[in-house]
């Protein structure tokens, strides 16, 4: 079976893995999903990540990260642009998830970026998901 969205199902597997306090999370690997890991690593939301050899390809593993008393790092994750419709931002008007208190991971000409360092470079793009 063809999956038609690899993003929604990465962001589904790590929210469910994040609710069942799962130590890591493993999914088909892709370059797209490994800068996604990439952002969540720097801004702090999950532990680390890794590509790993499977039967088949690679398979990208991703330690979840929790608070002193077992709280979650990534209280919510939400998908926004999907493949039966896309949503785009002019660098102008970019959202701030919770007042900017998450984050937003964007799409643009230079690669995945956070909406703040798309702030900083003035530019816009395809609006990946929420994370906060």
């Amino acid at each position: 079976m063809t999956m038609t969205d690899p993003i929604a199902d990465m962001l589904t597997r790590l929210r469910n893995a994040s609710a069942a306090k799962h130590e890591t999370v493993d999914m088909p690997y892709s370059k797209f999903k490994a800068h996604i890991a990439e952002i969540l690593k720097r801004e702090g939301y999950i532990a680390d990540f890794a590509a790993k050899e499977a039967r088949v390809g690679q398979t990208l593993e991703i330690t979840l990260k929790y608070g002193k008393h077992g709280e979650q790092s990534i209280q919510g994750i939400k998908r926004v642009s999907k493949p039966g419709l896309r949503r785009y931002a002019k660098s102008d008007a970019l959202p701030m998830p919770l007042g900017g208190l998450g984050i937003a991971i964007i799409s643009t000409s230079s690669g995945l970026m956070t909406q703040k360092e798309c702030l900083d470079k003035g530019i816009g793009g395809e609006i990946v998901a929420y994370v906060w």
